[in-house]
């Protein structure tokens, strides 16, 4: 039987993150906060969410980056006895009317990871869209593979013994290469994955931590990383899949 947590990585959200906790409380899921070092002032609220009935705070000492801060929200979601996790955005561009239907895709198929089709509307900043593209090509060669329609978005349900497994015996990318180097490093290892459209939006008033520069030549190494691990593990990975 499934019992499904939502983790959210936070980091200086102190004004988008109440409105995304409500949303999911509504839903009826329970929430694990990382605080992924944030300011004095994000921290005072978190620990006011947090004495809600149902909201769980992880405190990190030294920001780790969004990837590393899911990593640590997944390990305690598993140890406060959760089977899957929903990672959501804290800066509310996630669609929450959609939690329902992605909660009762994971129900249905409890092995699967329910992973998140983006349908963008104006606000989406165009430097991010098209380097997706990009990102998505390198996805469907080093995954050797066209199951992973987009590796990006954020917005998606983790079953956790499998994902576990994989973050505890990987050193997977701890900032915005998470995403995609997860789904990729997943489908080496045959992992199931669906896919359900949800709406993605951009507040104008949203704190965004992605730099364009930075983070787009860490994606890059983290691509190149993966297409050497795919070019050794190639054989492998498509005796498995045939076999399957």
């Amino acid at each position: 039987m499934n019992k499904p947590c939502a983790v959210i990585p936070v980091y200086n959200h102190e004004q988008a993150v109440p409105a995304v906790v409500a949303g999911l409380l509504a839903a009826g899921l329970p929430c694990v906060l990382v605080d992924d070092a944030s300011s004095p002032a994000c921290a005072r609220v978190l620990r006011q969410l947090a004495e809600q009935e149902h909201v769980f705070l992880l405190p990190l000492a030294h920001n780790q980056g969004k990837g590393g801060a899911v990593m640590a929200g997944l390990r305690e979601a598993a140890r406060l006895g959760f089977s899957h996790a929903l990672q959501v955005d804290a800066d509310g561009q996630h669609d929450l009317a959609d939690v329902e239907r992605f909660l009762q895709q994971s129900c249905e198929h409890p092995q699967a990871l329910i992973c998140g089709y983006p349908q963008y509307d104006a606000s989406v900043p165009k430097g991010r869209l098209y380097a997706r593209y990009l990102t998505h090509v390198w996805v469907w060669i080093n995954s050797l593979s066209l199951q992973i329609p987009d590796s990006m978005c954020g917005f998606r349900v983790y079953p956790l013994p499998p994902t576990l497994a994989l973050i505890d015996s990987v050193n997977l990318g701890r900032r915005m290469d998470f995403d995609p180097e997860i789904l990729v490093r997943l489908s080496w290892r045959n992992q199931p994955m669906r896919w359900l459209p949800t709406r993605v939006h951009y507040p104008a008033d949203g704190l965004s931590h992605f730099r364009l520069v930075h983070d787009n030549a860490l994606i890059s190494k983290m691509h190149a990383k993966l297409f050497v691990g795919m070019l050794l593990r190639a054989p492998a990975i498509l005796w498995r899949r045939w076999l399957a």
